[in-house]
C-alpha cells in the first residue's frame, strides 16, 4: 500500500490533494496540520485519511522514521499570508521547517512535492523559473524563493544530485473549493461570491500601475488543475526541478467579476453580460487602490510554462469562465 503524507492537509491546496489522492484510491495518507484554526476540520471531514498528527510532532517523528516508508510527502503546509511582516515567523515556518523536512526526505528514500509560490517572482514582469526573474516584494516571497534556492544548490543544476525526486510548484493565483478558512487570503472569486451574497455587487479596485479599473492581470488557476499537475509528478517520478504552476494565461480581473456576476446571475434566469454591462447595472463596483498595497502588488502575472511542458505534462488548464462557473456552482450548493 502507498503511504504518502500531505503537511497543511486541512487547508485550500493539501486538502483537494487528499482527495486527489483519495478518487485514486490511495487513503493511507499521514495528514499533518495546526488545527487552532478549528472550523478547518471541514476539509478533512469528509476525506479519507490513516493519521493526523499535529504539525509540532510531526517533522521530529518524520526525521526518526516513525511513520515507516513513506513513499511522497505532499508539502503544503506553510505561512501563506503574503501580508505578514513577522519575518521570524514566515522564515522558521517556510524556510528552516522545509529544510529539516527536506534533509529528512533524502535521509529516508522519500519524494518531496512541495509548494513554492509565483510571489518568488515579485515585481518582475518575466515569470520563468530562472534566478534572474525573482524579485519578491515581501518576506513570504522571499522565504519561498530562498528554499528553492536551497533546492538548487542541494539537487545540482537539472536537480541531478537529488537520491529522490524533489519537485516545486510555483503556484500562481489559486482559486476553488475548500478555501473558505483563508480569510482575507482567499481567491478574488470567492471574495467576490460572498460580496455579491451580501450586497449584490462585487468590488475590484480601480486604476493602478498604469491599468484601468479592474484590468490588473493575472494567471487564475482552478484548484482541480493545480491536483492534477502535483499528481501527474506524483506519477513521473524521475521529474526533478522547480515548475510553474499557472495557466500560462493571463486575465484580467474584470473577466472573474463577470464569470462570478454571470454564474450567480445566470442562477436566477437573468441574462449574460460583459464587465461595462455589469458595471452600468452597478454588479461591478470599482474602489480606490489601497495605499497599504502600493508598492508590493503585482499588477501582471503569467507562468511561463516552459519548464512543465518540456518534463512532458501536457495538462489542459481551465480558463477563467469555465473554472469560476464551476467554482461558483459548487459555493452555490446547500451547506
Amino acid at each position: 500500500m502507498t503511504r504518502v503524507v500531505v503537511t497543511g492537509a486541512a487547508g485550500f491546496i493539501g486538502s483537494n490533494l487528499v482527495k486527489g489522492l483519495n478518487a485514486r484510491g490511495i487513503d493511507d495518507v499521514i495528514a499533518v496540520d495546526d488545527l487552532t484554526q478549528g472550523d478547518k476540520f471541514r476539509n478533512l471531514a469528509d476525506l479519507k485519511i490513516a493519521d493526523y498528527v499535529d504539525v509540532d510532532m510531526f517533522y521530529d517523528l518524520f526525521a526518526e522514521g516513525y511513520f515507516g516508508k513513506v513513499e511522497a510527502v505532499f508539502h503544503e503546509g506553510a505561512c501563506s499570508d503574503t501580508m505578514e511582516t513577522d519575518g521570524k515567523y514566515v522564515m522558521d515556518n517556510n524556510y528552516t521547517l522545509s529544510c529539516g523536512l527536506f534533509n529528512a526526505c533524502q535521509e529516508r528514500g522519500t519524494r518531496l512535492l512541495y509548494a513554492s509560490s509565483a510571489a518568488t517572482y515579485g515585481g518582475s514582469d518575466t515569470f520563468r523559473e530562472s534566478p534572474e526573474f525573482e524579485r519578491p516584494l515581501n518576506v513570504y516571497g522571499y522565504s519561498k524563493l530562498l528554499f528553492d534556492q536551497r533546492m538548487r544548490r542541494e539537487c545540482g543544476k537539472d536537480f541531478k544530485k537529488t537520491k529522490r525526486q524533489v519537485a516545486g510548484f510555483r503556484y500562481f493565483n489559486v482559486y476553488g473549493p475548500r478555501e473558505q478558512h483563508k480569510g482575507r487570503m482567499a481567491s478574488v472569486a470567492f471574495h467576490q461570491f460572498e460580496q455579491f451574497k451580501a450586497e449584490g455587487k462585487v468590488k475590484l479596485f480601480g486604476e493602478y500601475g498604469g491599468y484601468g479599473a479592474g484590468e490588473q492581470q493575472r494567471d487564475f488557476v482552478f484548484i482541480d488543475d493545480v491536483v492534477a499537475v502535483n499528481l501527474w509528478f506524483f506519477d513521473h517520478a524521475d521529474k526533478s526541478g522547480i515548475f510553474n504552476l499557472g495557466t500560462g494565461r493571463a486575465q484580467p480581473f474584470n473577466d472573474v467579476a463577470v464569470a462570478v456576476v454571470n454564474a450567480l446571475q445566470g442562477q436566477a434566469g437573468q441574462p449574460l453580460m460583459d464587465a461595462a454591462s455589469a458595471a452600468a447595472q452597478g454588479l461591478i463596483e470599482y474602489v480606490p487602490f489601497p495605499d497599504a498595497l502600493r508598492g508590493k502588488y503585482q499588477c501582471y502575472t503569467q507562468a511561463d510554462l516552459g519548464a512543465l511542458r518540456a518534463a512532458g505534462c501536457e495538462h489542459v488548464f481551465a480558463d477563467v469562465h469555465s473554472g469560476v462557473s464551476r467554482y461558483m456552482a459548487e459555493l452555490a450548493k446547500p451547506a
